[in-house]
């Protein structure tokens, strides 16, 4: 994602959040999660640890570097097949514009029967946003660490952890890893470089040893061979984040359990 794009993206966000705003006004959607709040999310961190595989498997229909992946694809079909071909945990596209997701696709999955850990996946930039993660029924979201402040995200983790939700704070570059100090419950390593979309695995490992020890850490982004899955692992990484190497299939679930398999 060129570093062009990623603005042009953020300044979309930012005009789409003041107009959720006008629609359903901050306090409103506050009162909307106040009852959630006493029931607790299912564990991303946790069910990561506890996995053999630890992947997240990514329901994504759509990308600004390649358009259309599945424009087809369902979220009351897709999302539940992964859980019931062994995904550790989900991530869900919100973004509407660039990926063709929106917070209904969570719902949905949810409805459908999808009870492991799901991803809120989109450019959170207000504390907005984490409220629309809680009311859809995510149970983890993702922070970028290229689109926000160190205050931002420490203030934005706050929040998400008030109303809980856990945070995957997501770095792709070494200056970047400062932010783990703020401790976020996962930390993303995305692979794929913003000012490049170029996608190299070795960011990963290069990166991986330079976080906190005891990090719950995510490898993001261009994981097509369960080989490479196995050599993460073995430096410390126990989540996985692929969408789409399965999404582009026929049958993402089969392609999913294909891989597991190969694992």
């Amino acid at each position: 994602m060129g570093k062009d794009i990623l603005d042009e993206i953020i300044a979309h966000k930012r005009v789409e959040v003041e107009q959720s705003k006008q629609i359903l006004p901050p306090a409103e959607l506050h009162r909307r999660v106040e009852p959630l709040i006493d029931f607790s999310t299912a564990s991303m961190a946790e069910a990561l640890k506890a996995s053999s595989t630890g992947i997240i498997a990514e329901f994504k229909r759509k990308s600004p570097s390649k358009g259309w992946i599945k424009k087809e694809g369902k979220a009351e079909v897709i999302p539940l097949d992964y859980q019931q071909h062994g995904a550790a945990a989900l991530s869900i596209l919100t973004d509407e514009q660039y990926f063709g997701g929106c917070d209904d696709f969570i719902s949905v999955a949810r409805h459908s029967g999808v009870r492991i850990p799901v991803l809120y996946k989109n450019f959170v930039i207000d504390e907005y946003q984490l409220f629309q993660a809680r009311l859809c029924g995510a149970s983890a979201v993702l922070l970028i660490a290229a689109c926000l402040s160190k205050s931002q995200s420490r203030s934005l983790q706050q929040t998400a952890h008030d109303i809980g939700l856990e945070v995957l704070l997501e770095m792709h570059e070494e200056a970047e890893l400062e932010y783990a100090e703020q401790e976020p419950d996962l930390c993303g390593i995305n692979n794929r470089h913003l000012g490049s979309f170029i996608t190299d695995v070795e960011t990963s490992f290069r990166l991986a040893e330079l976080l906190p020890k005891d990090a719950v850490k995510v490898s993001e982004s261009g994981i097509s061979d369960p080989m490479t899955v196995k050599a993460l692992r073995s430096v410390g990484f126990r989540g996985f984040l692929i969408g789409e190497n399965f999404m582009k299939t026929a049958d993402p679930g089969l392609a999913l359990a294909d891989f597991i398999n190969q694992l």
